[in-house]
């Protein structure tokens, strides 16, 4: 099991997998650190049938994103907006922060 470098609201881009998904960006809607795998918006969407409910009485077919492996997904740097890896640093203050290898920017909204 790998480190997962990503985390939920990172805006992600999608290097291999179906043709369709290829290339796409989304947001990170949730993760699964045991199974290594990454939701993402509007990628990888399957369609699932439901039984009618007090929510939905209506039921039938409806369309959700499945999960992914996190190793397809890159990130996308928010300063240089380019898909890249994530490198660890720490600030003067010892807070440890995620960094763009490309640009070498800090990645972290905080």
């Amino acid at each position: 099991m790998s480190k997962m470098r990503l985390r939920k609201g990172d805006r992600v881009r999608i290097i291999s997998g179906k043709d369709q998904d290829k290339g796409k960006e989304g947001n990170i809607l949730r993760r699964n650190v045991d199974k290594d795998t990454i939701v993402v918006e509007n990628v990888n969407m399957v369609t699932k049938s439901t039984r009618p409910t007090q929510k939905n009485p209506r039921g039938g077919l409806i369309k959700m994103e499945a999960p992914i492996s996190a190793s397809k997904a890159m990130l996308v740097c928010p300063t240089c907006g380019r898909a890249t890896r994530v490198g660890r640093g720490f600030l003067d203050s010892g807070k440890k922060v995620r960094l763009c290898k490309k640009c070498g920017k800090i990645v972290d909204k905080s």
